[in-house]
């Protein structure tokens, strides 16, 4: 058997594996009865298929132990569950590890069952109607549990100092609730990766122990306030008021003196006034108008003025202020000027923070970041100091209520899930379109892996590239399952870093169908090597032809080389084959049995021992190649695959995955939302 024969072999076993791995055993009668008993007590909308006659271990979200003698997970994110948690049911599952209930309708405080689950690990209730505190009680899960997600629910109270307990911990996300008083330092959990407290009604000073977490964790919260919240300073004590003794020293001298100034003041604004009446009256006599300065054009986003310096193919990287821009030509079309609409919330019944308007963006000073597929981007840094990426897009074909439709279903799925860039708005013209997007200074993962590999340079590692693929293979699936919707554009270029290496984040998404239906035109052009090869339109991608660029996104990880260099690449060593594109490459290099020869250097000097876990993802990602569209995985399911790769780097730290987890086969095979 060929060695890629041998790799789909392998790959399609282990499935096999996974799929069928539960039906030969059964759990304890009582945890069996824990799960009956906790799905008739929760009112569900999506039928889970727990019939009585199939083992508990296959049960929809179910998952066992080798052994199928404990059930260690449950899964049920996204699938309707209202109302609170029965008691004394879930608690009898002593063996459970990981819970995730995210995304669903839960009711009530936080279910007290849980925390008498001596091995939980992960415990993910984001996403609910959760109300109460935080229960002190959390403290009593110190000896195993190491995620935490209760972000997006309604709680209050204090955010307990019982958490510091949670030594093991290392993500906390209690992000948009309604938590007050002050933060507690957390300096106990040594472990913490991850932390998320942004909008709440949290007050006072950030611990030091929490400084070194970004900004955005803490966003949000009006009354917070020292690093690091540059914006947001801590105000030292004022000043105290004046003493009565100084205030008596005015009843003197000082009155009569600022009387007497007051009297001359108005004396003279009376002889200013009769001056003026009578230069009028000689004017009038004398038959002549008075000239007048002409107002300047008022500042705004019109056709001509974004054909001057700021939108131009010309404006270099030096900052320039578009302004200049702005004010070349803002008469004459004012009937055509529309305004900037933002979209999306930042937090529950919030409006998204930024408060500037057109002529704030207008007047900002900008840089070219870079030309790509969908049109040109800006770093435009605003008068505030507030900074974001403007996307100037070319030859949009989408009127503009379609336009303002695709912008909103967007941007409502980025809301939802870090690893996709947030969308804040856009400006619709008969001549401009423009998106407004979150500015991420890190860089996108092309520029990290195929950047200057001078001396100096520090390589990105194993596990740097193993995050980043389970980043983009996460706001993919989150796209398919959550939204019904297709990304349509993935490439390196598009997937940017943050300094969590957990939160890289997507961009250009769900904007094709803005853009004739011409396959010469994108976005991706002809494909830059990432365009499954059955894709005819681009302007209508589907959920097999993303998980195809996924893929090529892995082989870009693995092998440094670019897609869109392809034609460097050819069969045979000797510089004498045909040039193929990456995927033909690796398989060509793996049936030749060069395997090692597929992987970048710079991946085998820094992979510290990680030899199996590349050939792994290898696996992987020549599954998502395949070149029959039906024999591609779904995105959730390379979500699971890259996530149990490498063990540390495959357990999420947000369990981000698990709304797709959830998501029926039929909802996954049904395409993208026309």
């Amino acid at each position: 058997m060929g060695a890629p024969l041998l790799l789909q072999a392998l790959t399609a076993a282990v499935a096999a594996a996974l799929l069928l791995g539960c039906s030969s055993a059964e759990p304890p009668p009582q945890e069996r009865s824990a799960l009956q008993a906790f799905l008739a007590g929760t009112p569900h909308e999506r039928a889970l298929g727990w019939n009585a006659s199939v083992p508990a271990c296959a049960w929809t979200g179910v998952r066992c132990d080798a052994a199928n003698a404990t059930v260690l997970e449950l899964h049920l994110p996204g699938v309707g569950l209202i109302g609170g948690v029965p008691p004394g049911t879930l608690g009898s599952l002593q063996g459970l590890q990981v819970l995730s209930l995210r995304d669903n309708r839960l009711l009530g405080e936080i279910p007290s069952d849980l925390f008498a689950l001596p091995r939980l690990r992960s415990l993910y209730l984001q996403g609910n109607l959760l109300t109460g505190a935080i229960p002190a009680d959390v403290a009593r899960l110190a000896a195993s549990l190491e995620h935490l997600a209760l972000s997006r629910n309604n709680l209050t109270g204090d955010v307990p100092s019982a958490l510091n307990n949670l030594t093991r911990l290392r993500t906390l996300r209690l992000d948009q609730n309604r938590l007050s008083g002050s933060l507690p330092s957390l300096s106990g959990i040594r472990r913490l990766e991850v932390f998320n407290v942004s909008y709440n009604d949290l007050n006072g000073t950030i611990p030091t122990s929490l400084a070194g977490f970004p900004a955005e964790s803490f966003a949000g919260n009006a009354h917070l306030c020292g690093p690091p919240l540059v914006d947001q300073p801590c105000q030292s004590s004022p000043p105290p008021p004046p003493s009565s003794e100084k205030k008596k020293k005015l009843s003197g001298a000082a009155v009569v003196a600022i009387a007497v100034g007051a009297g001359a003041a108005a004396l003279l604004a009376l002889v200013l006034l009769a001056l003026c009446a009578v230069h009028r009256h000689r004017s009038g006599a004398s038959g002549k108008e008075e000239v007048k300065t002409p107002t300047p054009p008022t500042r705004g986003l019109t056709p001509s003025s974004l054909s001057g310096e700021m939108m131009s193919g010309d404006f270099t990287s030096s900052s320039k202020d578009i302004s200049a821009a702005a004010a070349t030509a803002a008469g004459g079309r004012a009937a055509e000027r529309s305004r900037l609409v933002f979209v999306g919330k930042q937090g529950p019944g919030q409006q998204q923070h930024y408060s500037f308007d057109l002529e704030d963006l207008l007047r900002a000073s900008a840089e070219v970041l870079g030309k790509g597929s969908l049109g040109t981007s800006y770093k435009a840094v605003l008068e505030e100091g507030t900074t974001v990426v403007v996307k100037r897009l070319r030859d949009v074909a989408a009127a503009r209520r379609e336009f303002a439709a695709c912008v909103e279903a967007a941007a409502g799925a980025a809301a939802e899930h870090r690893n996709l860039v947030p969308l804040r708005g856009y400006y619709y013209s008969k001549d401009e379109k423009l998106l407004v997007v979150d500015y991420l200074p890190g860089g996108s993962l092309s520029a990290r892996l195929h950047g200057s590999r001078g001396t100096g340079r520090t390589p990105m590692d194993w596990e740097a590239r193993m995050r980043a693929a389970l980043c983009a293979a996460r706001g993919v699936a989150h796209l398919h399952t959550a939204h019904s919707l297709a990304h349509g554009n993935i490439k390196s270029s598009n997937l940017l870093l943050r300094p969590d290496p957990d939160a890289a984040a997507l961009s250009d998404y769900c904007l094709h169908q803005l853009f004739p239906p011409s396959p010469a035109r994108a976005p991706g052009g002809s494909g830059g090597g990432y365009r499954a090869p059955e894709l005819v339109d681009a302007r209508r991608p589907t959920f097999r032809s993303d998980v195809y660029s996924l893929g090529v996104l892995f082989l870009e990880l693995l092998t440094g080389k670019s897609p869109a260099h392809h034609a460097s690449l050819e069969v045979g060593g000797d510089g004498a084959g045909a040039a193929v594109d990456l995927p033909r490459w690796v398989q060509s290099v793996v049936r030749e049995e060069w395997t090692a020869e597929v992987f970048d250097a710079e991946l085998v000097r820094t992979g510290g021992g990680a030899e199996e876990e590349m050939v792994a993802l290898l696996q992987v990602a020549m599954a998502c190649v395949s070149t029959a569209p039906d024999a591609r995985p779904d995105a959730p399911d390379v979500v699971r695959m890259v996530e149990e790769i490498g063990g540390g780097h495959g357990r999420t730290t947000t369990e981000e995955s698990e709304g797709t987890r959830g998501a029926s086969e039929e909802e996954r095979s049904r395409g993208p939302t026309p």
